[in-house]
């Protein structure tokens, strides 16, 4: 999804002396995101993260003096609003992620993605940003995981906000998985295959949706010029499966069972969703209006 010419121009004047604000922006997504968008004639990029470490790696590897690292978490309104204070974009990254850590930790999983998000569309009507973009991920579509669940709630509190927030254009950008993401089965593989291990594979015919990081930030590029009114961003991503891309790394493999609420398929857009969205060769568009009644 590489951008146009007429793309890249319209994005120049979008980001044209504009503040945007990253939440959870020392993440894999998110750092990737602040160095694509200090290309673009931006004013400022804070990157609000609870992660030091992270954040002072981003200030090592960046150079520039748009970036403003702020440590702070998203369940800290007043520290939250002053991250988005006079902000013109803002781009929703943070979240507890892993599957089986938020399974152990429900309390705090469903303060972050729920809790958080809702402090942010709260910061957001009294700020009054431009834009606002929630990134969901395709465990969001028929949850199975509380993780997923409380994406799925995030997208449908992101379509609210597109529809009873007039100043501010929202949209929800839902992907598969990111391969350079840290925590994701490529970097468990890399270091069983560093140990001289066989790869761990949770069931034989398991599929999910790839693409690269560099993917993804263009898409969100992309979607930066189309939101609108809390639609939903569908990616069409390619399914695969797991066992087949392992054997590409190593032919020594270990079966050791489906997580908790683990899906044998994931899916990126429900049967429902299909019949209202609006398709091209790059993506779905799930329109908010038909989410929202």
């Amino acid at each position: 999804m590489k951008e146009t010419k007429k793309s890249n121009s319209a994005l120049k004047n979008k980001l044209k002396n504009k503040t945007v604000l990253i939440t959870g922006g020392a993440g894999s997504i998110g750092s990737e995101l602040t160095k694509k968008l200090l290309e673009y004639p931006v004013k400022a990029i804070r990157v609000l993260d609870i992660d030091e470490y992270a954040l002072f790696r981003l200030g090592r590897s960046v150079k520039d003096s748009r970036i403003r690292l702020l440590l702070g978490s998203i369940l800290d309104k007043d520290r939250l609003d002053l991250a988005g204070n006079k902000t013109d974009v803002i781009i929703h990254t943070a979240a507890i992620k892993n599957i089986e850590i938020s399974e152990y930790n429900p309390i705090e999983t469903i303060d972050v993605n729920i809790n958080g998000t809702v402090n942010i569309l709260k910061m957001i009507i009294k700020q009054e940003p431009t834009l606002f973009l929630n990134i969901s991920t395709d465990k969001a579509t028929e949850p199975s995981t509380l993780y997923g669940t409380t994406k799925q709630l995030g997208e449908r509190l992101t379509s609210w906000a597109g529809m009873h927030i007039p100043k501010t254009k929202s949209a929800t950008i839902r992907f598969g998985n990111v391969v350079e993401t840290r925590g994701n089965v490529f970097e468990i593989w890399d270091n069983e295959l560093k140990n001289d291990l066989p790869l761990s594979i949770t069931d034989p015919i398991m599929e999910r949706y790839f693409f690269h990081i560099d993917e993804a930030i263009n898409f969100i590029l992309e979607c930066m010029l189309l939101a609108d009114k809390g639609e939903i961003f569908v990616p069409n991503m390619k399914l695969q499966n797991v066992k087949k891309l392992a054997s590409k790394i190593s032919k020594k493999h270990k079966i050791i069972g489906k997580r908790q609420g683990e899906k044998i398929k994931e899916v990126l857009i429900s049967k429902q969703e299909e019949k209202i969205a609006k398709k091209s060769q790059k993506m779905w568009i799930i329109p908010s209006q038909n989410l929202i009644t």
